[in-house]
């Protein structure tokens, strides 16, 4: 069977994204422009498909259960004249956890806790945040949630879980895939080893 393609997107932004704070579980809800990224989003995804002569109705949607993931699907399923509500919810897509570190920023960290921060940032793919996750685990699980699609899919989730499928898809090398940014308001789409953005 041919490998299904995925078209991403990442959950709009929120008041801790603007504020630099790791967010990872804390469930943390859109801002409006957020909203609007999520909108503008299901645009970008209805004129994609329309290009393709293919049926939104045709896809499985899943989202993390994050609720800034579930509020950018259910908004962009609007703007794609779907039914909000009807999607799945898979817990493999929930956000990196940080851990003791949510909620904090990066600044404030290198204050309070340097040594660790010095051991992230040499080594950010295999780097354990304390009672989180490091990008290796992330990977594992995102590996595991992609092998089991039967169709093609639309998944909202997040810029952690998002490099986790880069690094098991080979877009990107794993000690590379954690620097990568993963930008709102764009819908990224995974054809097998290749990926594409649009926004």
């Amino acid at each position: 069977m041919a490998m299904p393609t995925v078209f991403y997107i990442r959950h709009g932004e929120t008041d801790w994204n603007v504020a630099g704070r790791l967010q990872g579980r804390r469930d943390i809800e859109l801002n409006e422009r957020g909203r609007e990224q999520a909108r503008h989003c299901g645009a970008v995804l209805r004129d994609l498909l329309a290009r393709d002569g293919r049926d939104p109705s045709t896809l499985d949607f899943v989202s993390s259960p994050m609720v800034r993931a579930r509020e950018t699907m259910e908004l962009a399923r609007g703007a794609l004249g779907l039914a909000p509500d009807a999607y799945a919810v898979d817990e493999a897509l929930a956000e990196i956890s940080f851990g003791d570190w949510e909620g904090f920023t990066i600044a404030q960290l290198h204050y309070s806790d340097p040594a660790r921060i010095s051991q992230r940032e040499h080594d950010k793919f295999h780097f354990l945040p304390p009672g989180g996750e490091s990008y290796e685990m992330v990977m594992a699980r995102m590996g595991r949630w992609y092998e089991g699609l039967t169709r093609d899919t639309v998944a909202v989730a997040h810029g952690g879980t998002a490099r986790g499928l880069m690094a098991h898809l080979g877009i990107a090398r794993p000690a590379a895939a954690p620097l990568i940014d993963i930008v709102q308001g764009v819908v990224y789409v995974f054809e097998g080893d290749k990926l594409t953005r649009y926004a």
